[in-house]
């Protein structure tokens, strides 16, 4: 089975996380090994520089601020942990990626997209994940979903993102479902806005093929 780097995109409250644990369990259960990661952190340095941009205490900071933040982020995570799986033959995981860039900080903060194009170039090479899944539902329910996790979590404080309006939300869905609409082939929108079995249900579906190469794999192994 080829290596494949596989994104979960969407708005805070979308269930992506989630959802992406669950398909790490249900792809294990059936042998196929998942490494997982996150964006921003996913490593010790993009873990300081996630509680720099999502901390409780919300600093000031224009998005280009935020665009730095998050693309040294992310180069640190494809050289330390994503690039090395894919060399050794491994299937990726990454809950948001240069996708997200594109919704939130260009989209929704309004910083051009030749910078944001720009630093795309020197951190990643234009990486593009060979799929990505993209969890749409309207920002009212994202936001009431998000607030209640972080009531249920008994968080303390506001981060950046609980700070922002819903206008701000409905640029970044716009933002992602015009990034799908370009890039067709690689994105799968899925309607994560209905019970949390049938959104889990649409999620096997698109992931079944690399439990199906897993278990070709194993019978050729075995003849």
């Amino acid at each position: 089975m080829a290596p494949r780097f596989i994104t979960f995109e969407g708005l805070d409250g979308s269930g992506k996380s989630t959802h992406l644990r669950m398909a790490v369990e249900w792809l294990s259960e059936r042998g196929v090994e998942i490494v997982q990661t996150h964006e921003p952190g996913g490593t010790p340095l993009g873990g300081m520089l996630r509680a720099a941009l999502l901390g409780s205490e919300v600093i000031p900071a224009d998005g280009v601020v935020e665009l730095m933040l998050v693309f040294t982020s992310r180069r640190q995570n494809l050289v330390e942990r994503i690039d090395p799986a894919l060399a050794a033959g491994k299937t990726v995981f990454c809950d948001r990626f240069t996708d997200s860039t594109y919704a939130y900080q260009g989209y929704g903060r309004g910083v051009a997209m030749e910078a944001i194009a720009a630093l795309d170039r020197i951190a990643t090479g234009e990486r593009r994940p060979d799929l990505t899944l993209l969890f749409d539902l309207p920002p009212e329910l994202a936001r009431e979903r998000s607030h209640s996790h972080r009531r249920q979590a008994q968080a303390d404080g506001t981060d950046r993102l609980d700070a922002e309006g819903l206008e701000f939300y409905r640029r970044v869905r716009e933002g992602y479902l015009e990034l799908a609409a370009l890039e067709e082939e690689r994105f799968r929108v899925i309607d994560s806005s209905g019970p949390h079995g049938e959104t889990a249900a649409q999620v096997r579906q698109m992931l079944h093929g690399l439990a199906v190469d897993r278990s070709r794999s194993a019978v050729s192994q075995r003849g």
